[in-house]
């Protein structure tokens, strides 16, 4: 048995919003009990209560998640300050949980303890990791390299940094009963899963090739040995630069064929820098990119389509889908036909849960490197054999 249900509820009480969730799990459950789930809620919310509230139902589960910039479930699809749960029931799957603190203070640490503790649960060999990290208060590439060195580069790692609606004061995560910040909740997947994932970010490279020759972790100084404020300049022209240079995500190429994306977050006049959301390797093949509206709806589609090619099993169970903060704000009132194209190509309709994060996190391909992501959509297929 693999079970998988979904809660949501767009009630502002977190009383209320917690109680007709969990009416809405147990209802889908019918008597089974869940071993493990993940939690995302809007920044406003009690999570303390709404967590006590889920132990005091299932009691021992192995729970994590965090705040969001939105969240998304096959209940109620595109949704603000609301609460959505997935809950999994198996007898096929063993799911572990396990948490790293403290991570500013040294997140590769941080993420090999949350590592450490979930292996300690069971003899198995992990096949998957799920992860939702702080964003703001640590290096999330940092924290990714810890989670690989723990996990070896062959596990795939999928997950998004969690957020706080664009405040950017403080976000949390969650961890069993507890709310907690500057942390590192995992959970382990091991048994009889079968699994894939697509990633789609719908921007399009628009300069020539070039190599970072000068950067500070995500501070980039020199592209092709020229500052990196001129060289966005010399592709955007000055006033494209200044009305939305944001926009211009810089492709990362992990190989010939393949990229990430960072995105821009300010820039230095005097030093000629350019600042990014997360670090860029020095010698790194990078090129500026531009998209549209529909193109990165279209890469919502492309991400699903790209899971359903490569999942190994007749039929997934449920789906997990991470978007991005940047998508949503540019999408604006638009960001809801995100899960809409996506349910579209689906065999059923699977539950589905999902956030919109500060940061994505999953390989690029399916069998390669994780790599944290900007500005994409990533979809995780999940069932079992």
């Amino acid at each position: 048995m693999f079970q998988v249900v979904v809660g949501h509820s767009d009630d502002p009480d977190s009383q209320n919003a917690i109680a007709e969730v969990l009416q809405e799990c147990s209802r889908s459950l019918a008597g089974s009990l869940p071993q493990a789930g993940l939690l995302f809620t809007a920044i406003d919310f009690d999570h303390a209560l709404i967590l006590q509230r889920i132990q005091d139902a299932f009691p021992g589960i192995e729970l994590i998640g965090g705040t969001t910039n939105g969240e998304i479930s096959s209940i109620l699809e595109f949704q603000q300050d609301s609460l959505t749960l997935m809950l999994f029931a198996t007898d096929e799957v063993e799911i572990w949980a396990g948490i790293g603190r403290e991570a500013s203070k040294n997140p590769a640490l941080a993420a090999q303890e949350a590592i450490a503790q979930a292996k300690a649960k069971s003899a198995s060999l992990p096949q998957l990791c799920l992860t939702f990290p702080d964003s703001l208060m640590s290096n999330g590439v940092l924290i990714l390299e810890g989670l690989k060195q723990s996990l070896g580069g062959h596990i795939p790692i999928i997950g998004g940094m969690t957020a706080d609606d664009y405040t950017f004061d403080k976000t949390y995560q969650f961890f069993q009963g507890e709310v907690l910040s500057d942390s590192v909740p995992v959970l382990l997947f091991s048994g009889q899963l079968l699994f894939s994932h697509g990633v789609a970010g719908g921007w399009t490279p628009i300069s020539q090739r070039s190599r970072v020759t000068k950067v500070d972790g995500n501070v980039v100084y020199e592209i092709d040995g020229q500052r990196a404020l001129d060289f966005y300049r010399h592709y955007l022209g000055e006033e494209k630069f200044a009305s939305n240079y944001a926009i211009h995500a810089l492709a990362v190429f992990e190989d010939q064929d393949h990229f990430y994306l960072r995105a821009p977050n300010g820039y230095d006049q005097q030093s000629g820098s350019m600042k990014f959301f997360l670090d860029i390797p020095e010698q790194a093949v990078v090129q500026i990119t531009d998209t549209t509206r529909d193109n990165i709806l279209s890469a919502s589609e492309t991400s699903l389509k790209n899971a359903l090619a490569d999942y190994p099993g007749v039929e997934p169970t449920a789906a997990l889908l991470i978007s991005c903060a940047a998508r949503r704000r540019i999408l604006g009132t638009l960001a809801r036909v995100e899960y809409q194209l996506v349910k579209t190509h689906l065999p059923k309709i699977l539950p589905c849960c999902g956030f919109y994060a500060y940061g994505e996190i999953a390989p690029i391909v399916g069998g390669g490197e994780t790599q944290f992501h900007n500005k994409t959509f990533v979809t995780l297929l999940i069932g079992t054999k």
